[in-house]
């Protein structure tokens, strides 16, 4: 990355351990497309009404040349988690998924479908 992770805790205590599962994430990301520019992580711990305790949401945020890929924006799968350690792993295997569909669809590997209407018009 040309750009160093950005990590941010929102509404929750900073913890090393969480930093360094988001570190090792990253660099994994970057073993499937190398030319990931920059990664921001944000962390962010929401009260849950009618529940004890704090669900953990995650953001991640890649750039990539000519396009910005965003995991986690409204997504409710990843409201969910109460442990922070599966939200980091479920929103960070969601991204390895979008990255390699992207990086897939860049190198050709795609197969791109003709229109079937346009053949039987002829």
């Amino acid at each position: 990355m040309t750009v160093p992770l950005q990590i941010t805790f929102r509404d929750l205590p900073s913890s090393a351990a969480v930093e360094a599962q988001i570190r090792e994430r990253a660099e994994s990301l970057e073993r499937v497309f190398d030319r990931l520019t920059a990664c921001r992580v944000i962390v962010e711990g929401r009260h849950r009404p009618q529940r004890a305790g704090r669900v953990t949401h995650l953001c991640v945020e890649l750039t990539l040349p000519g396009k910005v890929i965003t995991i986690g924006r409204g997504a409710t799968e990843f409201e969910a988690h109460e442990d922070v350690f599966v939200a980091v792993r479920a929103a960070f295997d969601a991204a390895r998924r979008r990255l390699d569909r992207y990086a897939r669809r860049r190198r050709g590997e795609v197969k791109a479908h003709t229109l079937s209407i346009a053949r039987k018009e002829e």
